[in-house]
């Protein structure tokens, strides 16, 4: 009786074996599914992510501006080895440090600010006469269909005159003064905001006008409201442009006829045989050409905050 009872007592554990045992199986196979479909997705996502550019790592704060730096020192050392290692004379490529001493000489004869106010003077005012004429002028002809017909083409024959080719003109019709200097440097000017004005407008989206015009948008409110905006960064280009062809037209008007500025101190320069006055007043241009583009910019940088979507 006994071992019949501790049969029937030990019924249930036989009978709870199979079942612990299938619990076991199906949590093992379970896991082996969860892990392969881990790897699947893994193998999957590295062959969606394979071929394409890892992201770039972003320079920490302050650092492009000193990448910026590599280029003109390694410059500088190079003049400085070709000056002293005899490659050139003295007369044909003078060490920085005699440019420097040259352009210390000059500053303390007072010379050098001289040359660099008025030059400075000359580029501000005919770049801003330059730069107001042709957004004008860039507006009607960009604009007005027929002004484009019967002008454009003869203010792009205009253009690709030659600087210099202005110079005999205007000293014939307004002679030696400040009035020559500015105005040619105001036709430098003018022609590359003339031209990015009025392209851009030419090419303004009609639906964006006629959608302006609908909310009773007419004439100049139409003009500074929608069609400027959108040529903004055009203008920005233009003007950066500009501003380079002032520089340069600087030179040509002080070339002749002028007894002060950068391109005067080039031309006695070279008359007088000094190098390094010469070398002095090329690297003045280039450093005064750089900071008046960082100040358009800083006009950039407010138009894209006041115009994001530009």
């Amino acid at each position: 009786m006994s071992v019949t009872l501790d049969k029937i007592s030990n019924a249930p554990e036989l009978s709870d074996t199979p079942k612990h045992t299938k619990s076991a199986a199906a949590e093992t196979a379970a896991a082996r599914t969860a892990a392969a479909s881990t790897a699947a997705g893994r193998t999957q996502l590295a062959s969606s992510h394979r071929g394409q550019p890892r992201p770039r790592r972003a320079l920490p704060l302050g650092a492009k501006h000193y990448v910026g730096l590599i280029l003109p020192a390694a410059l500088i050392m190079l003049w400085y080895v070709l000056s002293t290692a005899g490659v050139f004379t003295a007369v044909q490529l003078p060490a920085p440090t005699r440019v420097i001493a040259a352009g210390t000489e000059l500053a303390q004869r007072g010379e050098l600010a001289t040359h660099l106010v008025i030059s400075t003077q000359r580029v501000v005012l005919g770049f801003s006469i330059g730069a107001v004429l042709g957004l004008f002028l860039g507006a009607i002809i960009g604009l007005w269909g027929p002004a484009r017909i019967a002008a454009a083409p003869t203010i792009g024959a205009l253009r690709a005159v030659p600087s210099l080719a202005w110079v005999p003109l205007l000293l014939l019709w307004i002679g030696i003064g400040e009035n020559s200097k500015v105005t040619l440097v105001a036709i430098g000017a003018f022609f590359p905001v003339y031209t990015t004005v009025s392209a851009a407008l030419a090419h303004v989206d009609p639906k964006l006008v006629e959608a302006a015009r609908a909310f009773g948008y007419r004439g100049v409110k139409l003009f500074t409201t929608v069609q400027l905006p959108a040529v903004l960064p055009s203008v920005v280009s233009g003007l950066r442009l500009a501003l380079a062809q002032a520089w340069l037209f600087l030179v040509a008007a002080e070339l002749l006829g002028a007894s002060m500025g950068l391109g005067y101190l080039l031309t006695d320069s070279q008359n007088n045989g000094r190098t390094d006055r010469l070398l002095l007043a090329i690297v003045l241009l280039a450093v005064l050409g750089k900071l008046t583009d960082a100040l358009i910019g800083v006009f950039e940088r407010w138009v894209k905050a006041k115009y994001p979507s530009n």
